[in-house]
């Protein structure tokens, strides 16, 4: 069951190595240990209890510290900011076609589910790919 064990380790360790995110680190590890608890027992049980409890332990220990780790930080960019901001129309939009807004001192191409005229304000609700999805300005 040595080998098995053994084995086991290598193919976890390989998909660790392989992929990009941590997903099986904690496996190979207990099989590790699992691995090296047949040098002290031949019982099966024992080994897998001991797998899948150093398995749990080595996951609980580490996950807030990779956490910490691989924190995702969002970095603002223009879209970012001209959402919920005041734009005025420079092209007509209508539910057919694209138009034109300003917001934040630059034009951006612009979506509407209703039509809008040139010099009209509007609230740049969200974006959708590199257009702006705009709506009535509330009063």
């Amino acid at each position: 069951m040595s080998y098995a064990w053994f084995i086991t380790f290598v193919v976890l360790l390989f998909i660790e190595l392989v992929t990009v995110n941590l997903v099986s680190i904690w496996f190979a590890i207990g099989s590790l240990v699992a691995f090296l608890s047949t040098f002290l027992t031949d019982n099966v049980v024992i080994q897998i209890i001991v797998f899948v409890v150093v398995s749990i332990i080595a996951l609980l220990l580490t996950k807030p510290i990779v956490k910490k780790f691989k924190a995702i930080k969002v970095v603002p960019t223009n879209f970012d900011r001209v959402i919920g901001k005041k734009a005025e129309v420079i092209k007509k939009i209508t539910e057919d076609e694209y138009g034109e807004v300003k917001v934040m001192g630059n034009v951006w191409t612009a979506i509407a589910k209703e039509e809008f005229d040139v010099g009209q304000k509007v609230i740049v609700k969200a974006v959708d790919g590199v257009k702006l999805v705009v709506c009535k300005e509330e009063k």
